[in-house]
C-alpha cells in the first residue's frame, strides 16, 4: 500500500493474491488501486467504476465449463 503516512488508505477487499484499497489523497480526491502480483493499478472514481463495471459483465458472461 501507499509509503505516505500522511495519506489515509483503507483496505476495499482483498483475497490470497489480489488486494483492492483506496487512499484519500491531499487534494481531495480518492484514488482505487488493484494490486495483481507485482502490478498496481491506480484509478480514478470514474475509471474505478467503469472498471467495476467491467469486471461484473465479465462475471456475468463467463460461462465455466
Amino acid at each position: 500500500m501507499a509509503n505516505d503516512p500522511n495519506i489515509p488508505t483503507e483496505t476495499i477487499a482483498e483475497t490470497e493474491n489480489f488486494t483492492a484499497w483506496l487512499s484519500k489523497e491531499p487534494d481531495g480526491e480518492t484514488v482505487y488501486h488493484l494490486e495483481i502480483g507485482q502490478v498496481t493499478l491506480h484509478f480514478f472514481r470514474e475509471e474505478w467504476e467503469e472498471v467495476l463495471a467491467l469486471i461484473e459483465a465479465a462475471g456475468a458472461a463467463y460461462k465455466q465449463p
